[in-house]
């Protein structure tokens, strides 16, 4: 294939599949053609899966894709098929587990090596063009996977064969829901992983894991351990005044590639921005906590302002690169920084922000400093000292060439982008949160539906709509609880429940007592249909899914949902007693369900002065496994009628605002001032420890 020539993705509508459509590498789509032509040629397939905004993708797509003699031999050997992570988690799910079972870790780019019949038997990550590092370029490894190929074929299939038969193990579900001393145990695990000098947990590199941070608040706050509470607010700071965040245009990159949170990994995820969000918000509280306030409203700012798109979803991502290089759109000299500043306040700004002449990142080969600069804040320097200084730098950035931005719009990220949006609403008193998350919810459930009302993952132009899996319902359902209880809006309570009955039909595996990843009968281009039960970048499936059914089944007072949620904890025992890190938000679900129901009723008439005093006086507290309804009138936006039975008899037609609270399987009596609001809440739970 000549250089400059399209190959078969010439066609498709993923822009990561459009970058590498002038590839000279013969690059397929997954499909039926691909392993047709594998099976009558005789070859194995080469599988390389990322995403657009990936860096080390770019890198090897510079180095080997875009390179003639790389490309002539990945034709010569292989059937080459391209796959775009984020339109197809299904395919990357099941791939990304068999090259953690081959190799013991994962990442992306993903390669894999397979028969026609789509058995791996070679996985890894990136891959230089020639060895180095300590990895065996592609260059020597495929002459040699070539050989092995053609000498010996029959161990290679059983390998493969044995590796499908590990992947195809079942889940045995009907173990018990765990108890106090695995989260106990769990609490332990992160406490001897964290990094007491610089927060977060582990070396480098370090990952953000919002999940985690949110499991230690909810531990701390349900058995009194500050510790655990104290490590989370330290984590949040740590990363707000760090390097990954970005601290002219907010937002937080992907990941820190050193364990003091200095120099990220550049590229921007929707997803991340919605759990750090989510933590931020549940982190903050009245009186001592405001700066995890700021933070949460930093991020959603970047959101609302870089990734919104005009019909009010939320794109993907952006790019680690721009102009070729990782990181240049967000990198600075000094003297650029003075030039523009003034020396005066540039000077104390360069101090403030770990500028320096040399500058504070490193040449990734040599190690040397290059004389570009991260911004993050050093010592106990203030940014709100700054605001004018980050303003002026901010404008002169926006005139550099920006970094590609990834234009999908994904059912499951929008879903956790809708829910840190109501959430925030909710805690932070801001209605054009609100505002945007009803949008974007809107626009979720008008378009990403097909004929027969199921969900969508992901729509881009004239793309033909791929159908929901199991992420999509789960997040785009937790998204819809929080705007639920942001609003009251009983339209929202509806669709949460009906997508929930929908997903229950289509996903759920009686015997495994957990969700498969996909519908059933779409699995036919996949090796087995998987289920997903630890957590990743972002919460499983089935962690969501459990916290879910546990709300809706305590919210609708429907306890074959709480009991469903029970089976999918009594699930996990297995995965947990290897990965409890990698569990937290199942954790925060196994905590959850071992709470005693707490149900809070605003009874009266939306949007009265009364209401809105009750309400405020109730948020005020942390209570994250309390569930809050808002009981109206007949016909209001909060009927409940056929929603809610044992919240909708409260509800007021005569207009006064009352608070029924219902907790430790008792009803108090209704309460109709924030004073007493307040005295009856602040029993319920402890309030978080402050950081000492």
């Amino acid at each position: 294939m000549n250089s400059g020539a399209l190959n078969r993705l010439q066609h498709e509508k993923s822009p990561y599949l459009l970058q590498h459509a002038a590839n000279p590498v013969d690059w397929h789509p997954w499909g039926e053609e691909a392993f047709s032509r594998a099976k009558a040629e005789d070859k194995p397939v080469f599988l390389s899966v990322g995403y657009s905004t990936c860096h080390w993708c770019h890198v090897m797509a510079h180095e080997s894709f875009e390179d003639e003699e790389t490309a002539s031999l990945l034709n010569g050997a292989f059937v080459c098929v391209k796959v775009d992570r984020e339109e197809r988690p299904d395919i990357d799910g099941v791939y990304m587990r068999v090259c953690q079972i081959m190799t013991g870790g994962g990442g992306w780019p993903l390669t894999i090596v397979m028969t026609p019949e789509r058995r791996s038997f070679f996985a890894a990550t990136y891959i230089p063009k020639e060895s180095r590092w300590g990895r065996k370029g592609l260059v020597e490894l495929i002459p040699r996977i070539v050989e092995l190929w053609r000498t010996e074929r029959e161990r290679i299939e059983a390998e493969a064969a044995g590796t499908l038969s590990v992947l195809r193990q079942s889940v045995s579900g009907r173990g018990e829901t765990p108890g106090e001393e695995l989260l106990s145990e769990a609490f332990g695990e992160l406490r001897d992983q964290y990094d007491e000098e610089f927060g977060g947990f582990g070396d480098a590199p370090k990952f953000p894991m919002p999940h985690q941070l949110l499991f230690l608040l909810r531990y701390g706050q349900r058995s009194g351990e500050g510790e655990a509470v104290r490590m989370a607010e330290r984590t949040l700071r740590a990363m707000r005044r760090g390097g990954i965040f970005d601290q002219l245009g907010y937002g937080l990159h992907r990941y820190s590639t050193d364990r003091k949170w200095l120099v990220p990994h550049f590229e921007k995820m929707l997803y991340d921005q919605a759990l750090f969000a989510l933590a931020a918000t549940e982190a903050f509280r009245p009186g001592s906590g405001e700066e995890h306030g700021r933070t949460a409203r930093e991020v959603m700012e970047y959101v609302l302002r870089d990734l919104r798109a005009s019909d009010g979803g939320f794109y993907a991502a952006e790019d680690a690169d721009s102009e070729g290089e990782e990181g240049r759109f967000y990198l600075w000299r000094r003297g650029e920084i003075v030039s523009l500043l003034g020396p005066d306040v540039g000077e104390r700004f360069c101090s403030a922000y770990g500028v320096r002449d040399e500058g504070n990142v490193r040449d990734e080969a040599t190690r040397r400093l290059t004389g570009n600069n991260v911004l993050f804040l050093e010592g106990a320097e203030d940014s709100s000292r700054f605001r004018e200084a980050r303003r002026i730098l901010l404008e002169a950035r926006g005139k550099r060439i920006r970094p590609r931005q990834d234009d999908k719009i994904l059912t499951d990220w929008n879903g956790l982008m809708i829910a840190a949006l109501a959430k925030g609403a909710a805690v932070l008193g801001d209605a054009s949160l609100v505002a945007a998350a009803s949008r974007a919810a809107s626009h979720i459930l008008e378009t990403h539906r097909a004929e027969d009302g199921s969900l969508l993952h992901c729509l881009r132009g004239e793309q033909a709509p791929l159908p929901a899996m199991a992420d999509d319902y789960a997040f785009f359902t937790w998204g819809l609880i929080e705007l639920y209880e942001a609003t009251f809006s009983s339209s929202y309570l509806r669709a949460a429940m009906e997508l929930t009955e929908a997903f229950i039909a289509s996903f759920w595996d009686d015997t495994s007592s957990s969700f498969y990843s996909t519908r059933a009968g779409e699995t036919g281009d996949l090796l087995f249909r998987r289920r997903e039960l630890l957590d990743g970048a972002v919460p499983s499936a089935n962690s969501a899914a459990m916290m879910n059914l546990l709300r809706l089944g305590r919210m609708t007072g429907r306890t074959d949902l709480e009991d469903k949620a029970r089976r999918v904890a009594g699930a996990l025992p297995g995965e947990l007693s290897e990965h409890l890190a990698a569990c937290a938000w199942a954790l925060a679900g196994i905590l959850a369900a071992r709470e005693a129901p707490c149900e809070i009723v605003l009874a009266g008439k939306p949007g009265s002065a009364s209401m809105e005093r009750l309400l405020n006086a109730a948020r005020k507290f942390y209570l994250p496994h309390a569930v809050i309804l808002g009981a109206g009138p007949r016909g209001s936006d909060w009927d409940l009628a056929g929603l809610a039975p044992g919240a909708e008899k409260y509800r007021d037609d005569a207009g006064d605002a009352a608070v029924h609270v219902c907790a430790g399987f008792s009803c108090k009596s209704p309460v109709s001032t924030p004073e007493e609001v307040s005295d009856l809440l602040k029993g319920l739970g402890k309030n978080k420890t402050p950081e000492s």
